[in-house]
C-alpha cells in the first residue's frame, strides 16, 4: 500500500510535466496553439454508479482490493475524485476524417485523469470518456451514452483477451444523468442513460496528434511530442535514456509504427474486426486499437461490410480495405513527420516495409487459421478460393474456422456431402448448388494440402482452436446487455460477457448461446449490426 495515497498505486503524469500546455484555464471551445493539452476538470455525476469493472485490469494496475469496486474506486473512475496531486487534461490534436482534413479535434469528451506506475515499472494512464466537455468539444456536450460505452467496455477487454493489440478499459459508470441523442439522424432526438468508460493505456496519442503541429508549422512543438513519445514509448530505439533524438532515430521509429500497424491489421483481418471509423485521429502511435465507436464483427462473411450507418455509401472503411485504409494514415502521418525527417526515400522504404510485413504476415496467420505448419506456394490460391467459396451463401466466419477443426480429414472426404460442422456456420441452411459444389471442391483440395503436413488430427484441431476464436464480441450480444441495464438496472448478461470473453478460444461449458450466428431478430434492429456515430 502507498503510503501517499493510501489503496492507489504510484501516481505521475509525464505528458502534464513535458510538453507544453494551454496557458488558458478556461473550459471554453477554442483553437488550441501551441499546446499538447488544455487543463479542463470532470463534470461533476453526483448520482454516478458503478456497474463493472475489470478485476484483471484492477489487479495489473495496482489497485489494492480494499479500494475495487468501492464508493472511493467509483468517486475516481467517475471523475467526482481527481487522482490526488495531479491536473487532469484533453489532449489536442487533428486529423483526417473520412479521408479529408479536419484541423483541430482533440479529446472533445475525453479527459485524461493521469498514470499509474505498475510494480513492472510500466505507466498507465487513465482516461475518462464521457467525464464532460473540454476545450475540444466543438458543438458537443462531451458525454457519451450507455450504448456506446457498454459496447467499449467490453469490446476493449475482449480484445485484449483475444491477443489484438488495444486499449483497455478499467470500469464502466453509469453516470445519472441523462444525455440528448439523435441515434438515427432522423431529426428525433431521445434522452439516453449517460455512461462514463475508464480506458487505459501506455499512451492515447494518435498519427492526429502529429498532423496537427504540422499543419500549423508549429514544427518546435512537433519536435517536443516526437522526442517525448520516443523516450517513453520507444526507448529501445535510443542507445541510452539520455542519448539525442536524431534523424537517423525518427527514420527507425517511423518503421516501427509501419510494422505495428501492419500487425494489428492483421489481427483485426484474423477476427474478423470491423474498426468503422479508421479516421487518423483514431490510429495509435502505439499501433493498438484505439476508439471503440461504430465497429463491428463480420457475421456472414463480407468484404465490403462497413458497421458504420455513416460509411454506408461510401464504405471506406469496410472489412477488407483496413489494410489499405491503414497504409494511407501511415502516409498522412509520414506527411507530418517529415519536418523531422526531410528524407523522402526513407519515408517511402518505410511505408513499402507495412506493404510487405502486412502481406508476409497475412499470409501466415492464414495458413495458422488453417492449421497449416509448412508453406507451399499454392497457399495464397488455396485461401483466396475459400474465401470466394464464402460468397456464395451467407458464412459466418468464426464458426466456419472453429468448424473447420473439428473435420477429421485423417480419413478419405466424402466429396458428396459438406460437413454438419461446417453448414452451421451457413446462414442459410439449403444454400444453392454453386454454393455446395464451391466448398466441396475446395474441402478436396484442402484434403490433399494437408496430407504433407503429416500432423495427426487432434494437433491441427489444436492448433487451429489457438488462433480462432469461439466468442466474440458481436453487437447483438452486446445489445442484449444494454437492454437489461436499460430495462432492470442490472448487469448479469455484461458480466457473463465479460467472463467468457477472457477465455474466447476455449469451449464453455453452457454457453453455447453465447457462440451462435446472428438471430434473424438482430438482422435489421437497431443496435445489433451497424451502428451510428451517435453516442
Amino acid at each position: 500500500m502507498n503510503a501517499v495515497t493510501g489503496t492507489l498505486p504510484p501516481l505521475c503524469s509525464r505528458f502534464t510535466a513535458e510538453l507544453p500546455g494551454d496557458p488558458l484555464a478556461a473550459n471554453r471551445v477554442r483553437q488550441v496553439s501551441r499546446s499538447c493539452w488544455s487543463p479542463v476538470a470532470p463534470k461533476a455525476f453526483p448520482n454516478a454508479r458503478l456497474l463493472a469493472w475489470s478485476r484483471d485490469l484492477g489487479a495489473e494496475l495496482g489497485f489494492s482490493p480494499d479500494i475495487l469496486g468501492t464508493d472511493a474506486f467509483t468517486a475516481y473512475l467517475s471523475g467526482n475524485r481527481t487522482l490526488p496531486g495531479l491536473q487532469p487534461y484533453a489532449q489536442c490534436y487533428g486529423g483526417h476524417q473520412f479521408g479529408h482534413w479536419a484541423g483541430q479535434l482533440g479529446d472533445g469528451r475525453a479527459i485524461n485523469l493521469g498514470e499509474m506506475l505498475q510494480a513492472d515499472g510500466r505507466h498507465q494512464i487513465l482516461q475518462l470518456k464521457g467525464a464532460g466537455p473540454t476545450p475540444y468539444s466543438r458543438s458537443a456536450d462531451g458525454l457519451a451514452v450507455l450504448r456506446s460505452s457498454v459496447r467499449e467496455f467490453l469490446c476493449s477487454e475482449a480484445m485484449h483477451h483475444l491477443g489484438v493489440p488495444t486499449t483497455r478499459a478499467l470500469s464502466l459508470v453509469l453516470s445519472g444523468d441523462k444525455v440528448l441523442r439523435d441515434m438515427f439522424y432522423d431529426g428525433n432526438p431521445a434522452l439516453e442513460n449517460g455512461a462514463i468508460v475508464c480506458r487505459v493505456a501506455p499512451s492515447f496519442v494518435r498519427f492526429g496528434s502529429f498532423e496537427i503541429f504540422s499543419a500549423r508549422n508549429e514544427h518546435e512543438v512537433l519536435k517536443q511530442l516526437a522526442d517525448f513519445t520516443i523516450r517513453h514509448d520507444y526507448p529501445q530505439l535510443l542507445p541510452a535514456p539520455d542519448a539525442a533524438v536524431t534523424k537517423d532515430t525518427y527514420i527507425a521509429w517511423f518503421n516501427e509504427i509501419c510494422q505495428r500497424s501492419a500487425t494489428l491489421m492483421v489481427h483485426w483481418m484474423r477476427v474478423g474486426f470491423v474498426h468503422g471509423v479508421m479516421n487518423t485521429d483514431n490510429m495509435s502511435i502505439l499501433g493498438v486499437t484505439i476508439d471503440y465507436g461504430p465497429y463491428g464483427w463480420l457475421e456472414g462473411y463480407d468484404p465490403h461490410w462497413t458497421p458504420n450507418t455513416t460509411d454506408a455509401q461510401g464504405r471506406r472503411y469496410r472489412f477488407g480495405a483496413q489494410p489499405q485504409i491503414a497504409l494511407w494514415n501511415l502516409v498522412q502521418l509520414a506527411n507530418a513527420l517529415y519536418p523531422l525527417i526531410e528524407d523522402v526515400p526513407a519515408l517511402e522504404a518505410a511505408i513499402a516495409g507495412y506493404k510487405q510485413a502486412y502481406e508476409q504476415q497475412w499470409l501466415a496467420m492464414m495458413r495458422s487459421k488453417l492449421g497449416l505448419h509448412t508453406a507451399q506456394e499454392t497457399d495464397a490460391a488455396l485461401i483466396e478460393q475459400l474465401l470466394q467459396s464464402f460468397r456464395h451463401v451467407e458464412t459466418d466466419m468464426t464458426l466456419f474456422f472453429r468448424g473447420l477443426a473439428q473435420v477429421d480429414f485423417t480419413s478419405p472426404h466424402s466429396p458428396d456431402n459438406v460437413p454438419a460442422a461446417l453448414q452451421q456456420s451457413w446462414y442459410d441452411p439449403e444454400p444453392d448448388g454453386t454454393a455446395t459444389a464451391a466448398l466441396l471442391d475446395w474441402l478436396q483440395q484442402y484434403h490433399q494440402r494437408l496430407q504433407p503436413e503429416d500432423q495427426p488430427q487432434y494437433a491441427r484441431a489444436a492448433a487451429m482452436n489457438a488462433v480462432n476464436p469461439l466468442y466474440v464480441p458481436r453487437n447483438w450480444l452486446a445489445q442484449l446487455a444494454i437492454d437489461e441495464i436499460d430495462e432492470h438496472g442490472t448487469t448479469s448478461k455484461l458480466e457473463e460477457l465479460m467472463q467468457v470473453f477472457r477465455l474466447p478460444y476455449s469451449e464453455q461449458t453452457g454457453k453455447e448461446h453465447l457462440a451462435q450466428k446472428r438471430p434473424e431478430w438482430a438482422r435489421e434492429r437497431a443496435g445489433c449490426s451497424m451502428l451510428s456515430c451517435s453516442s
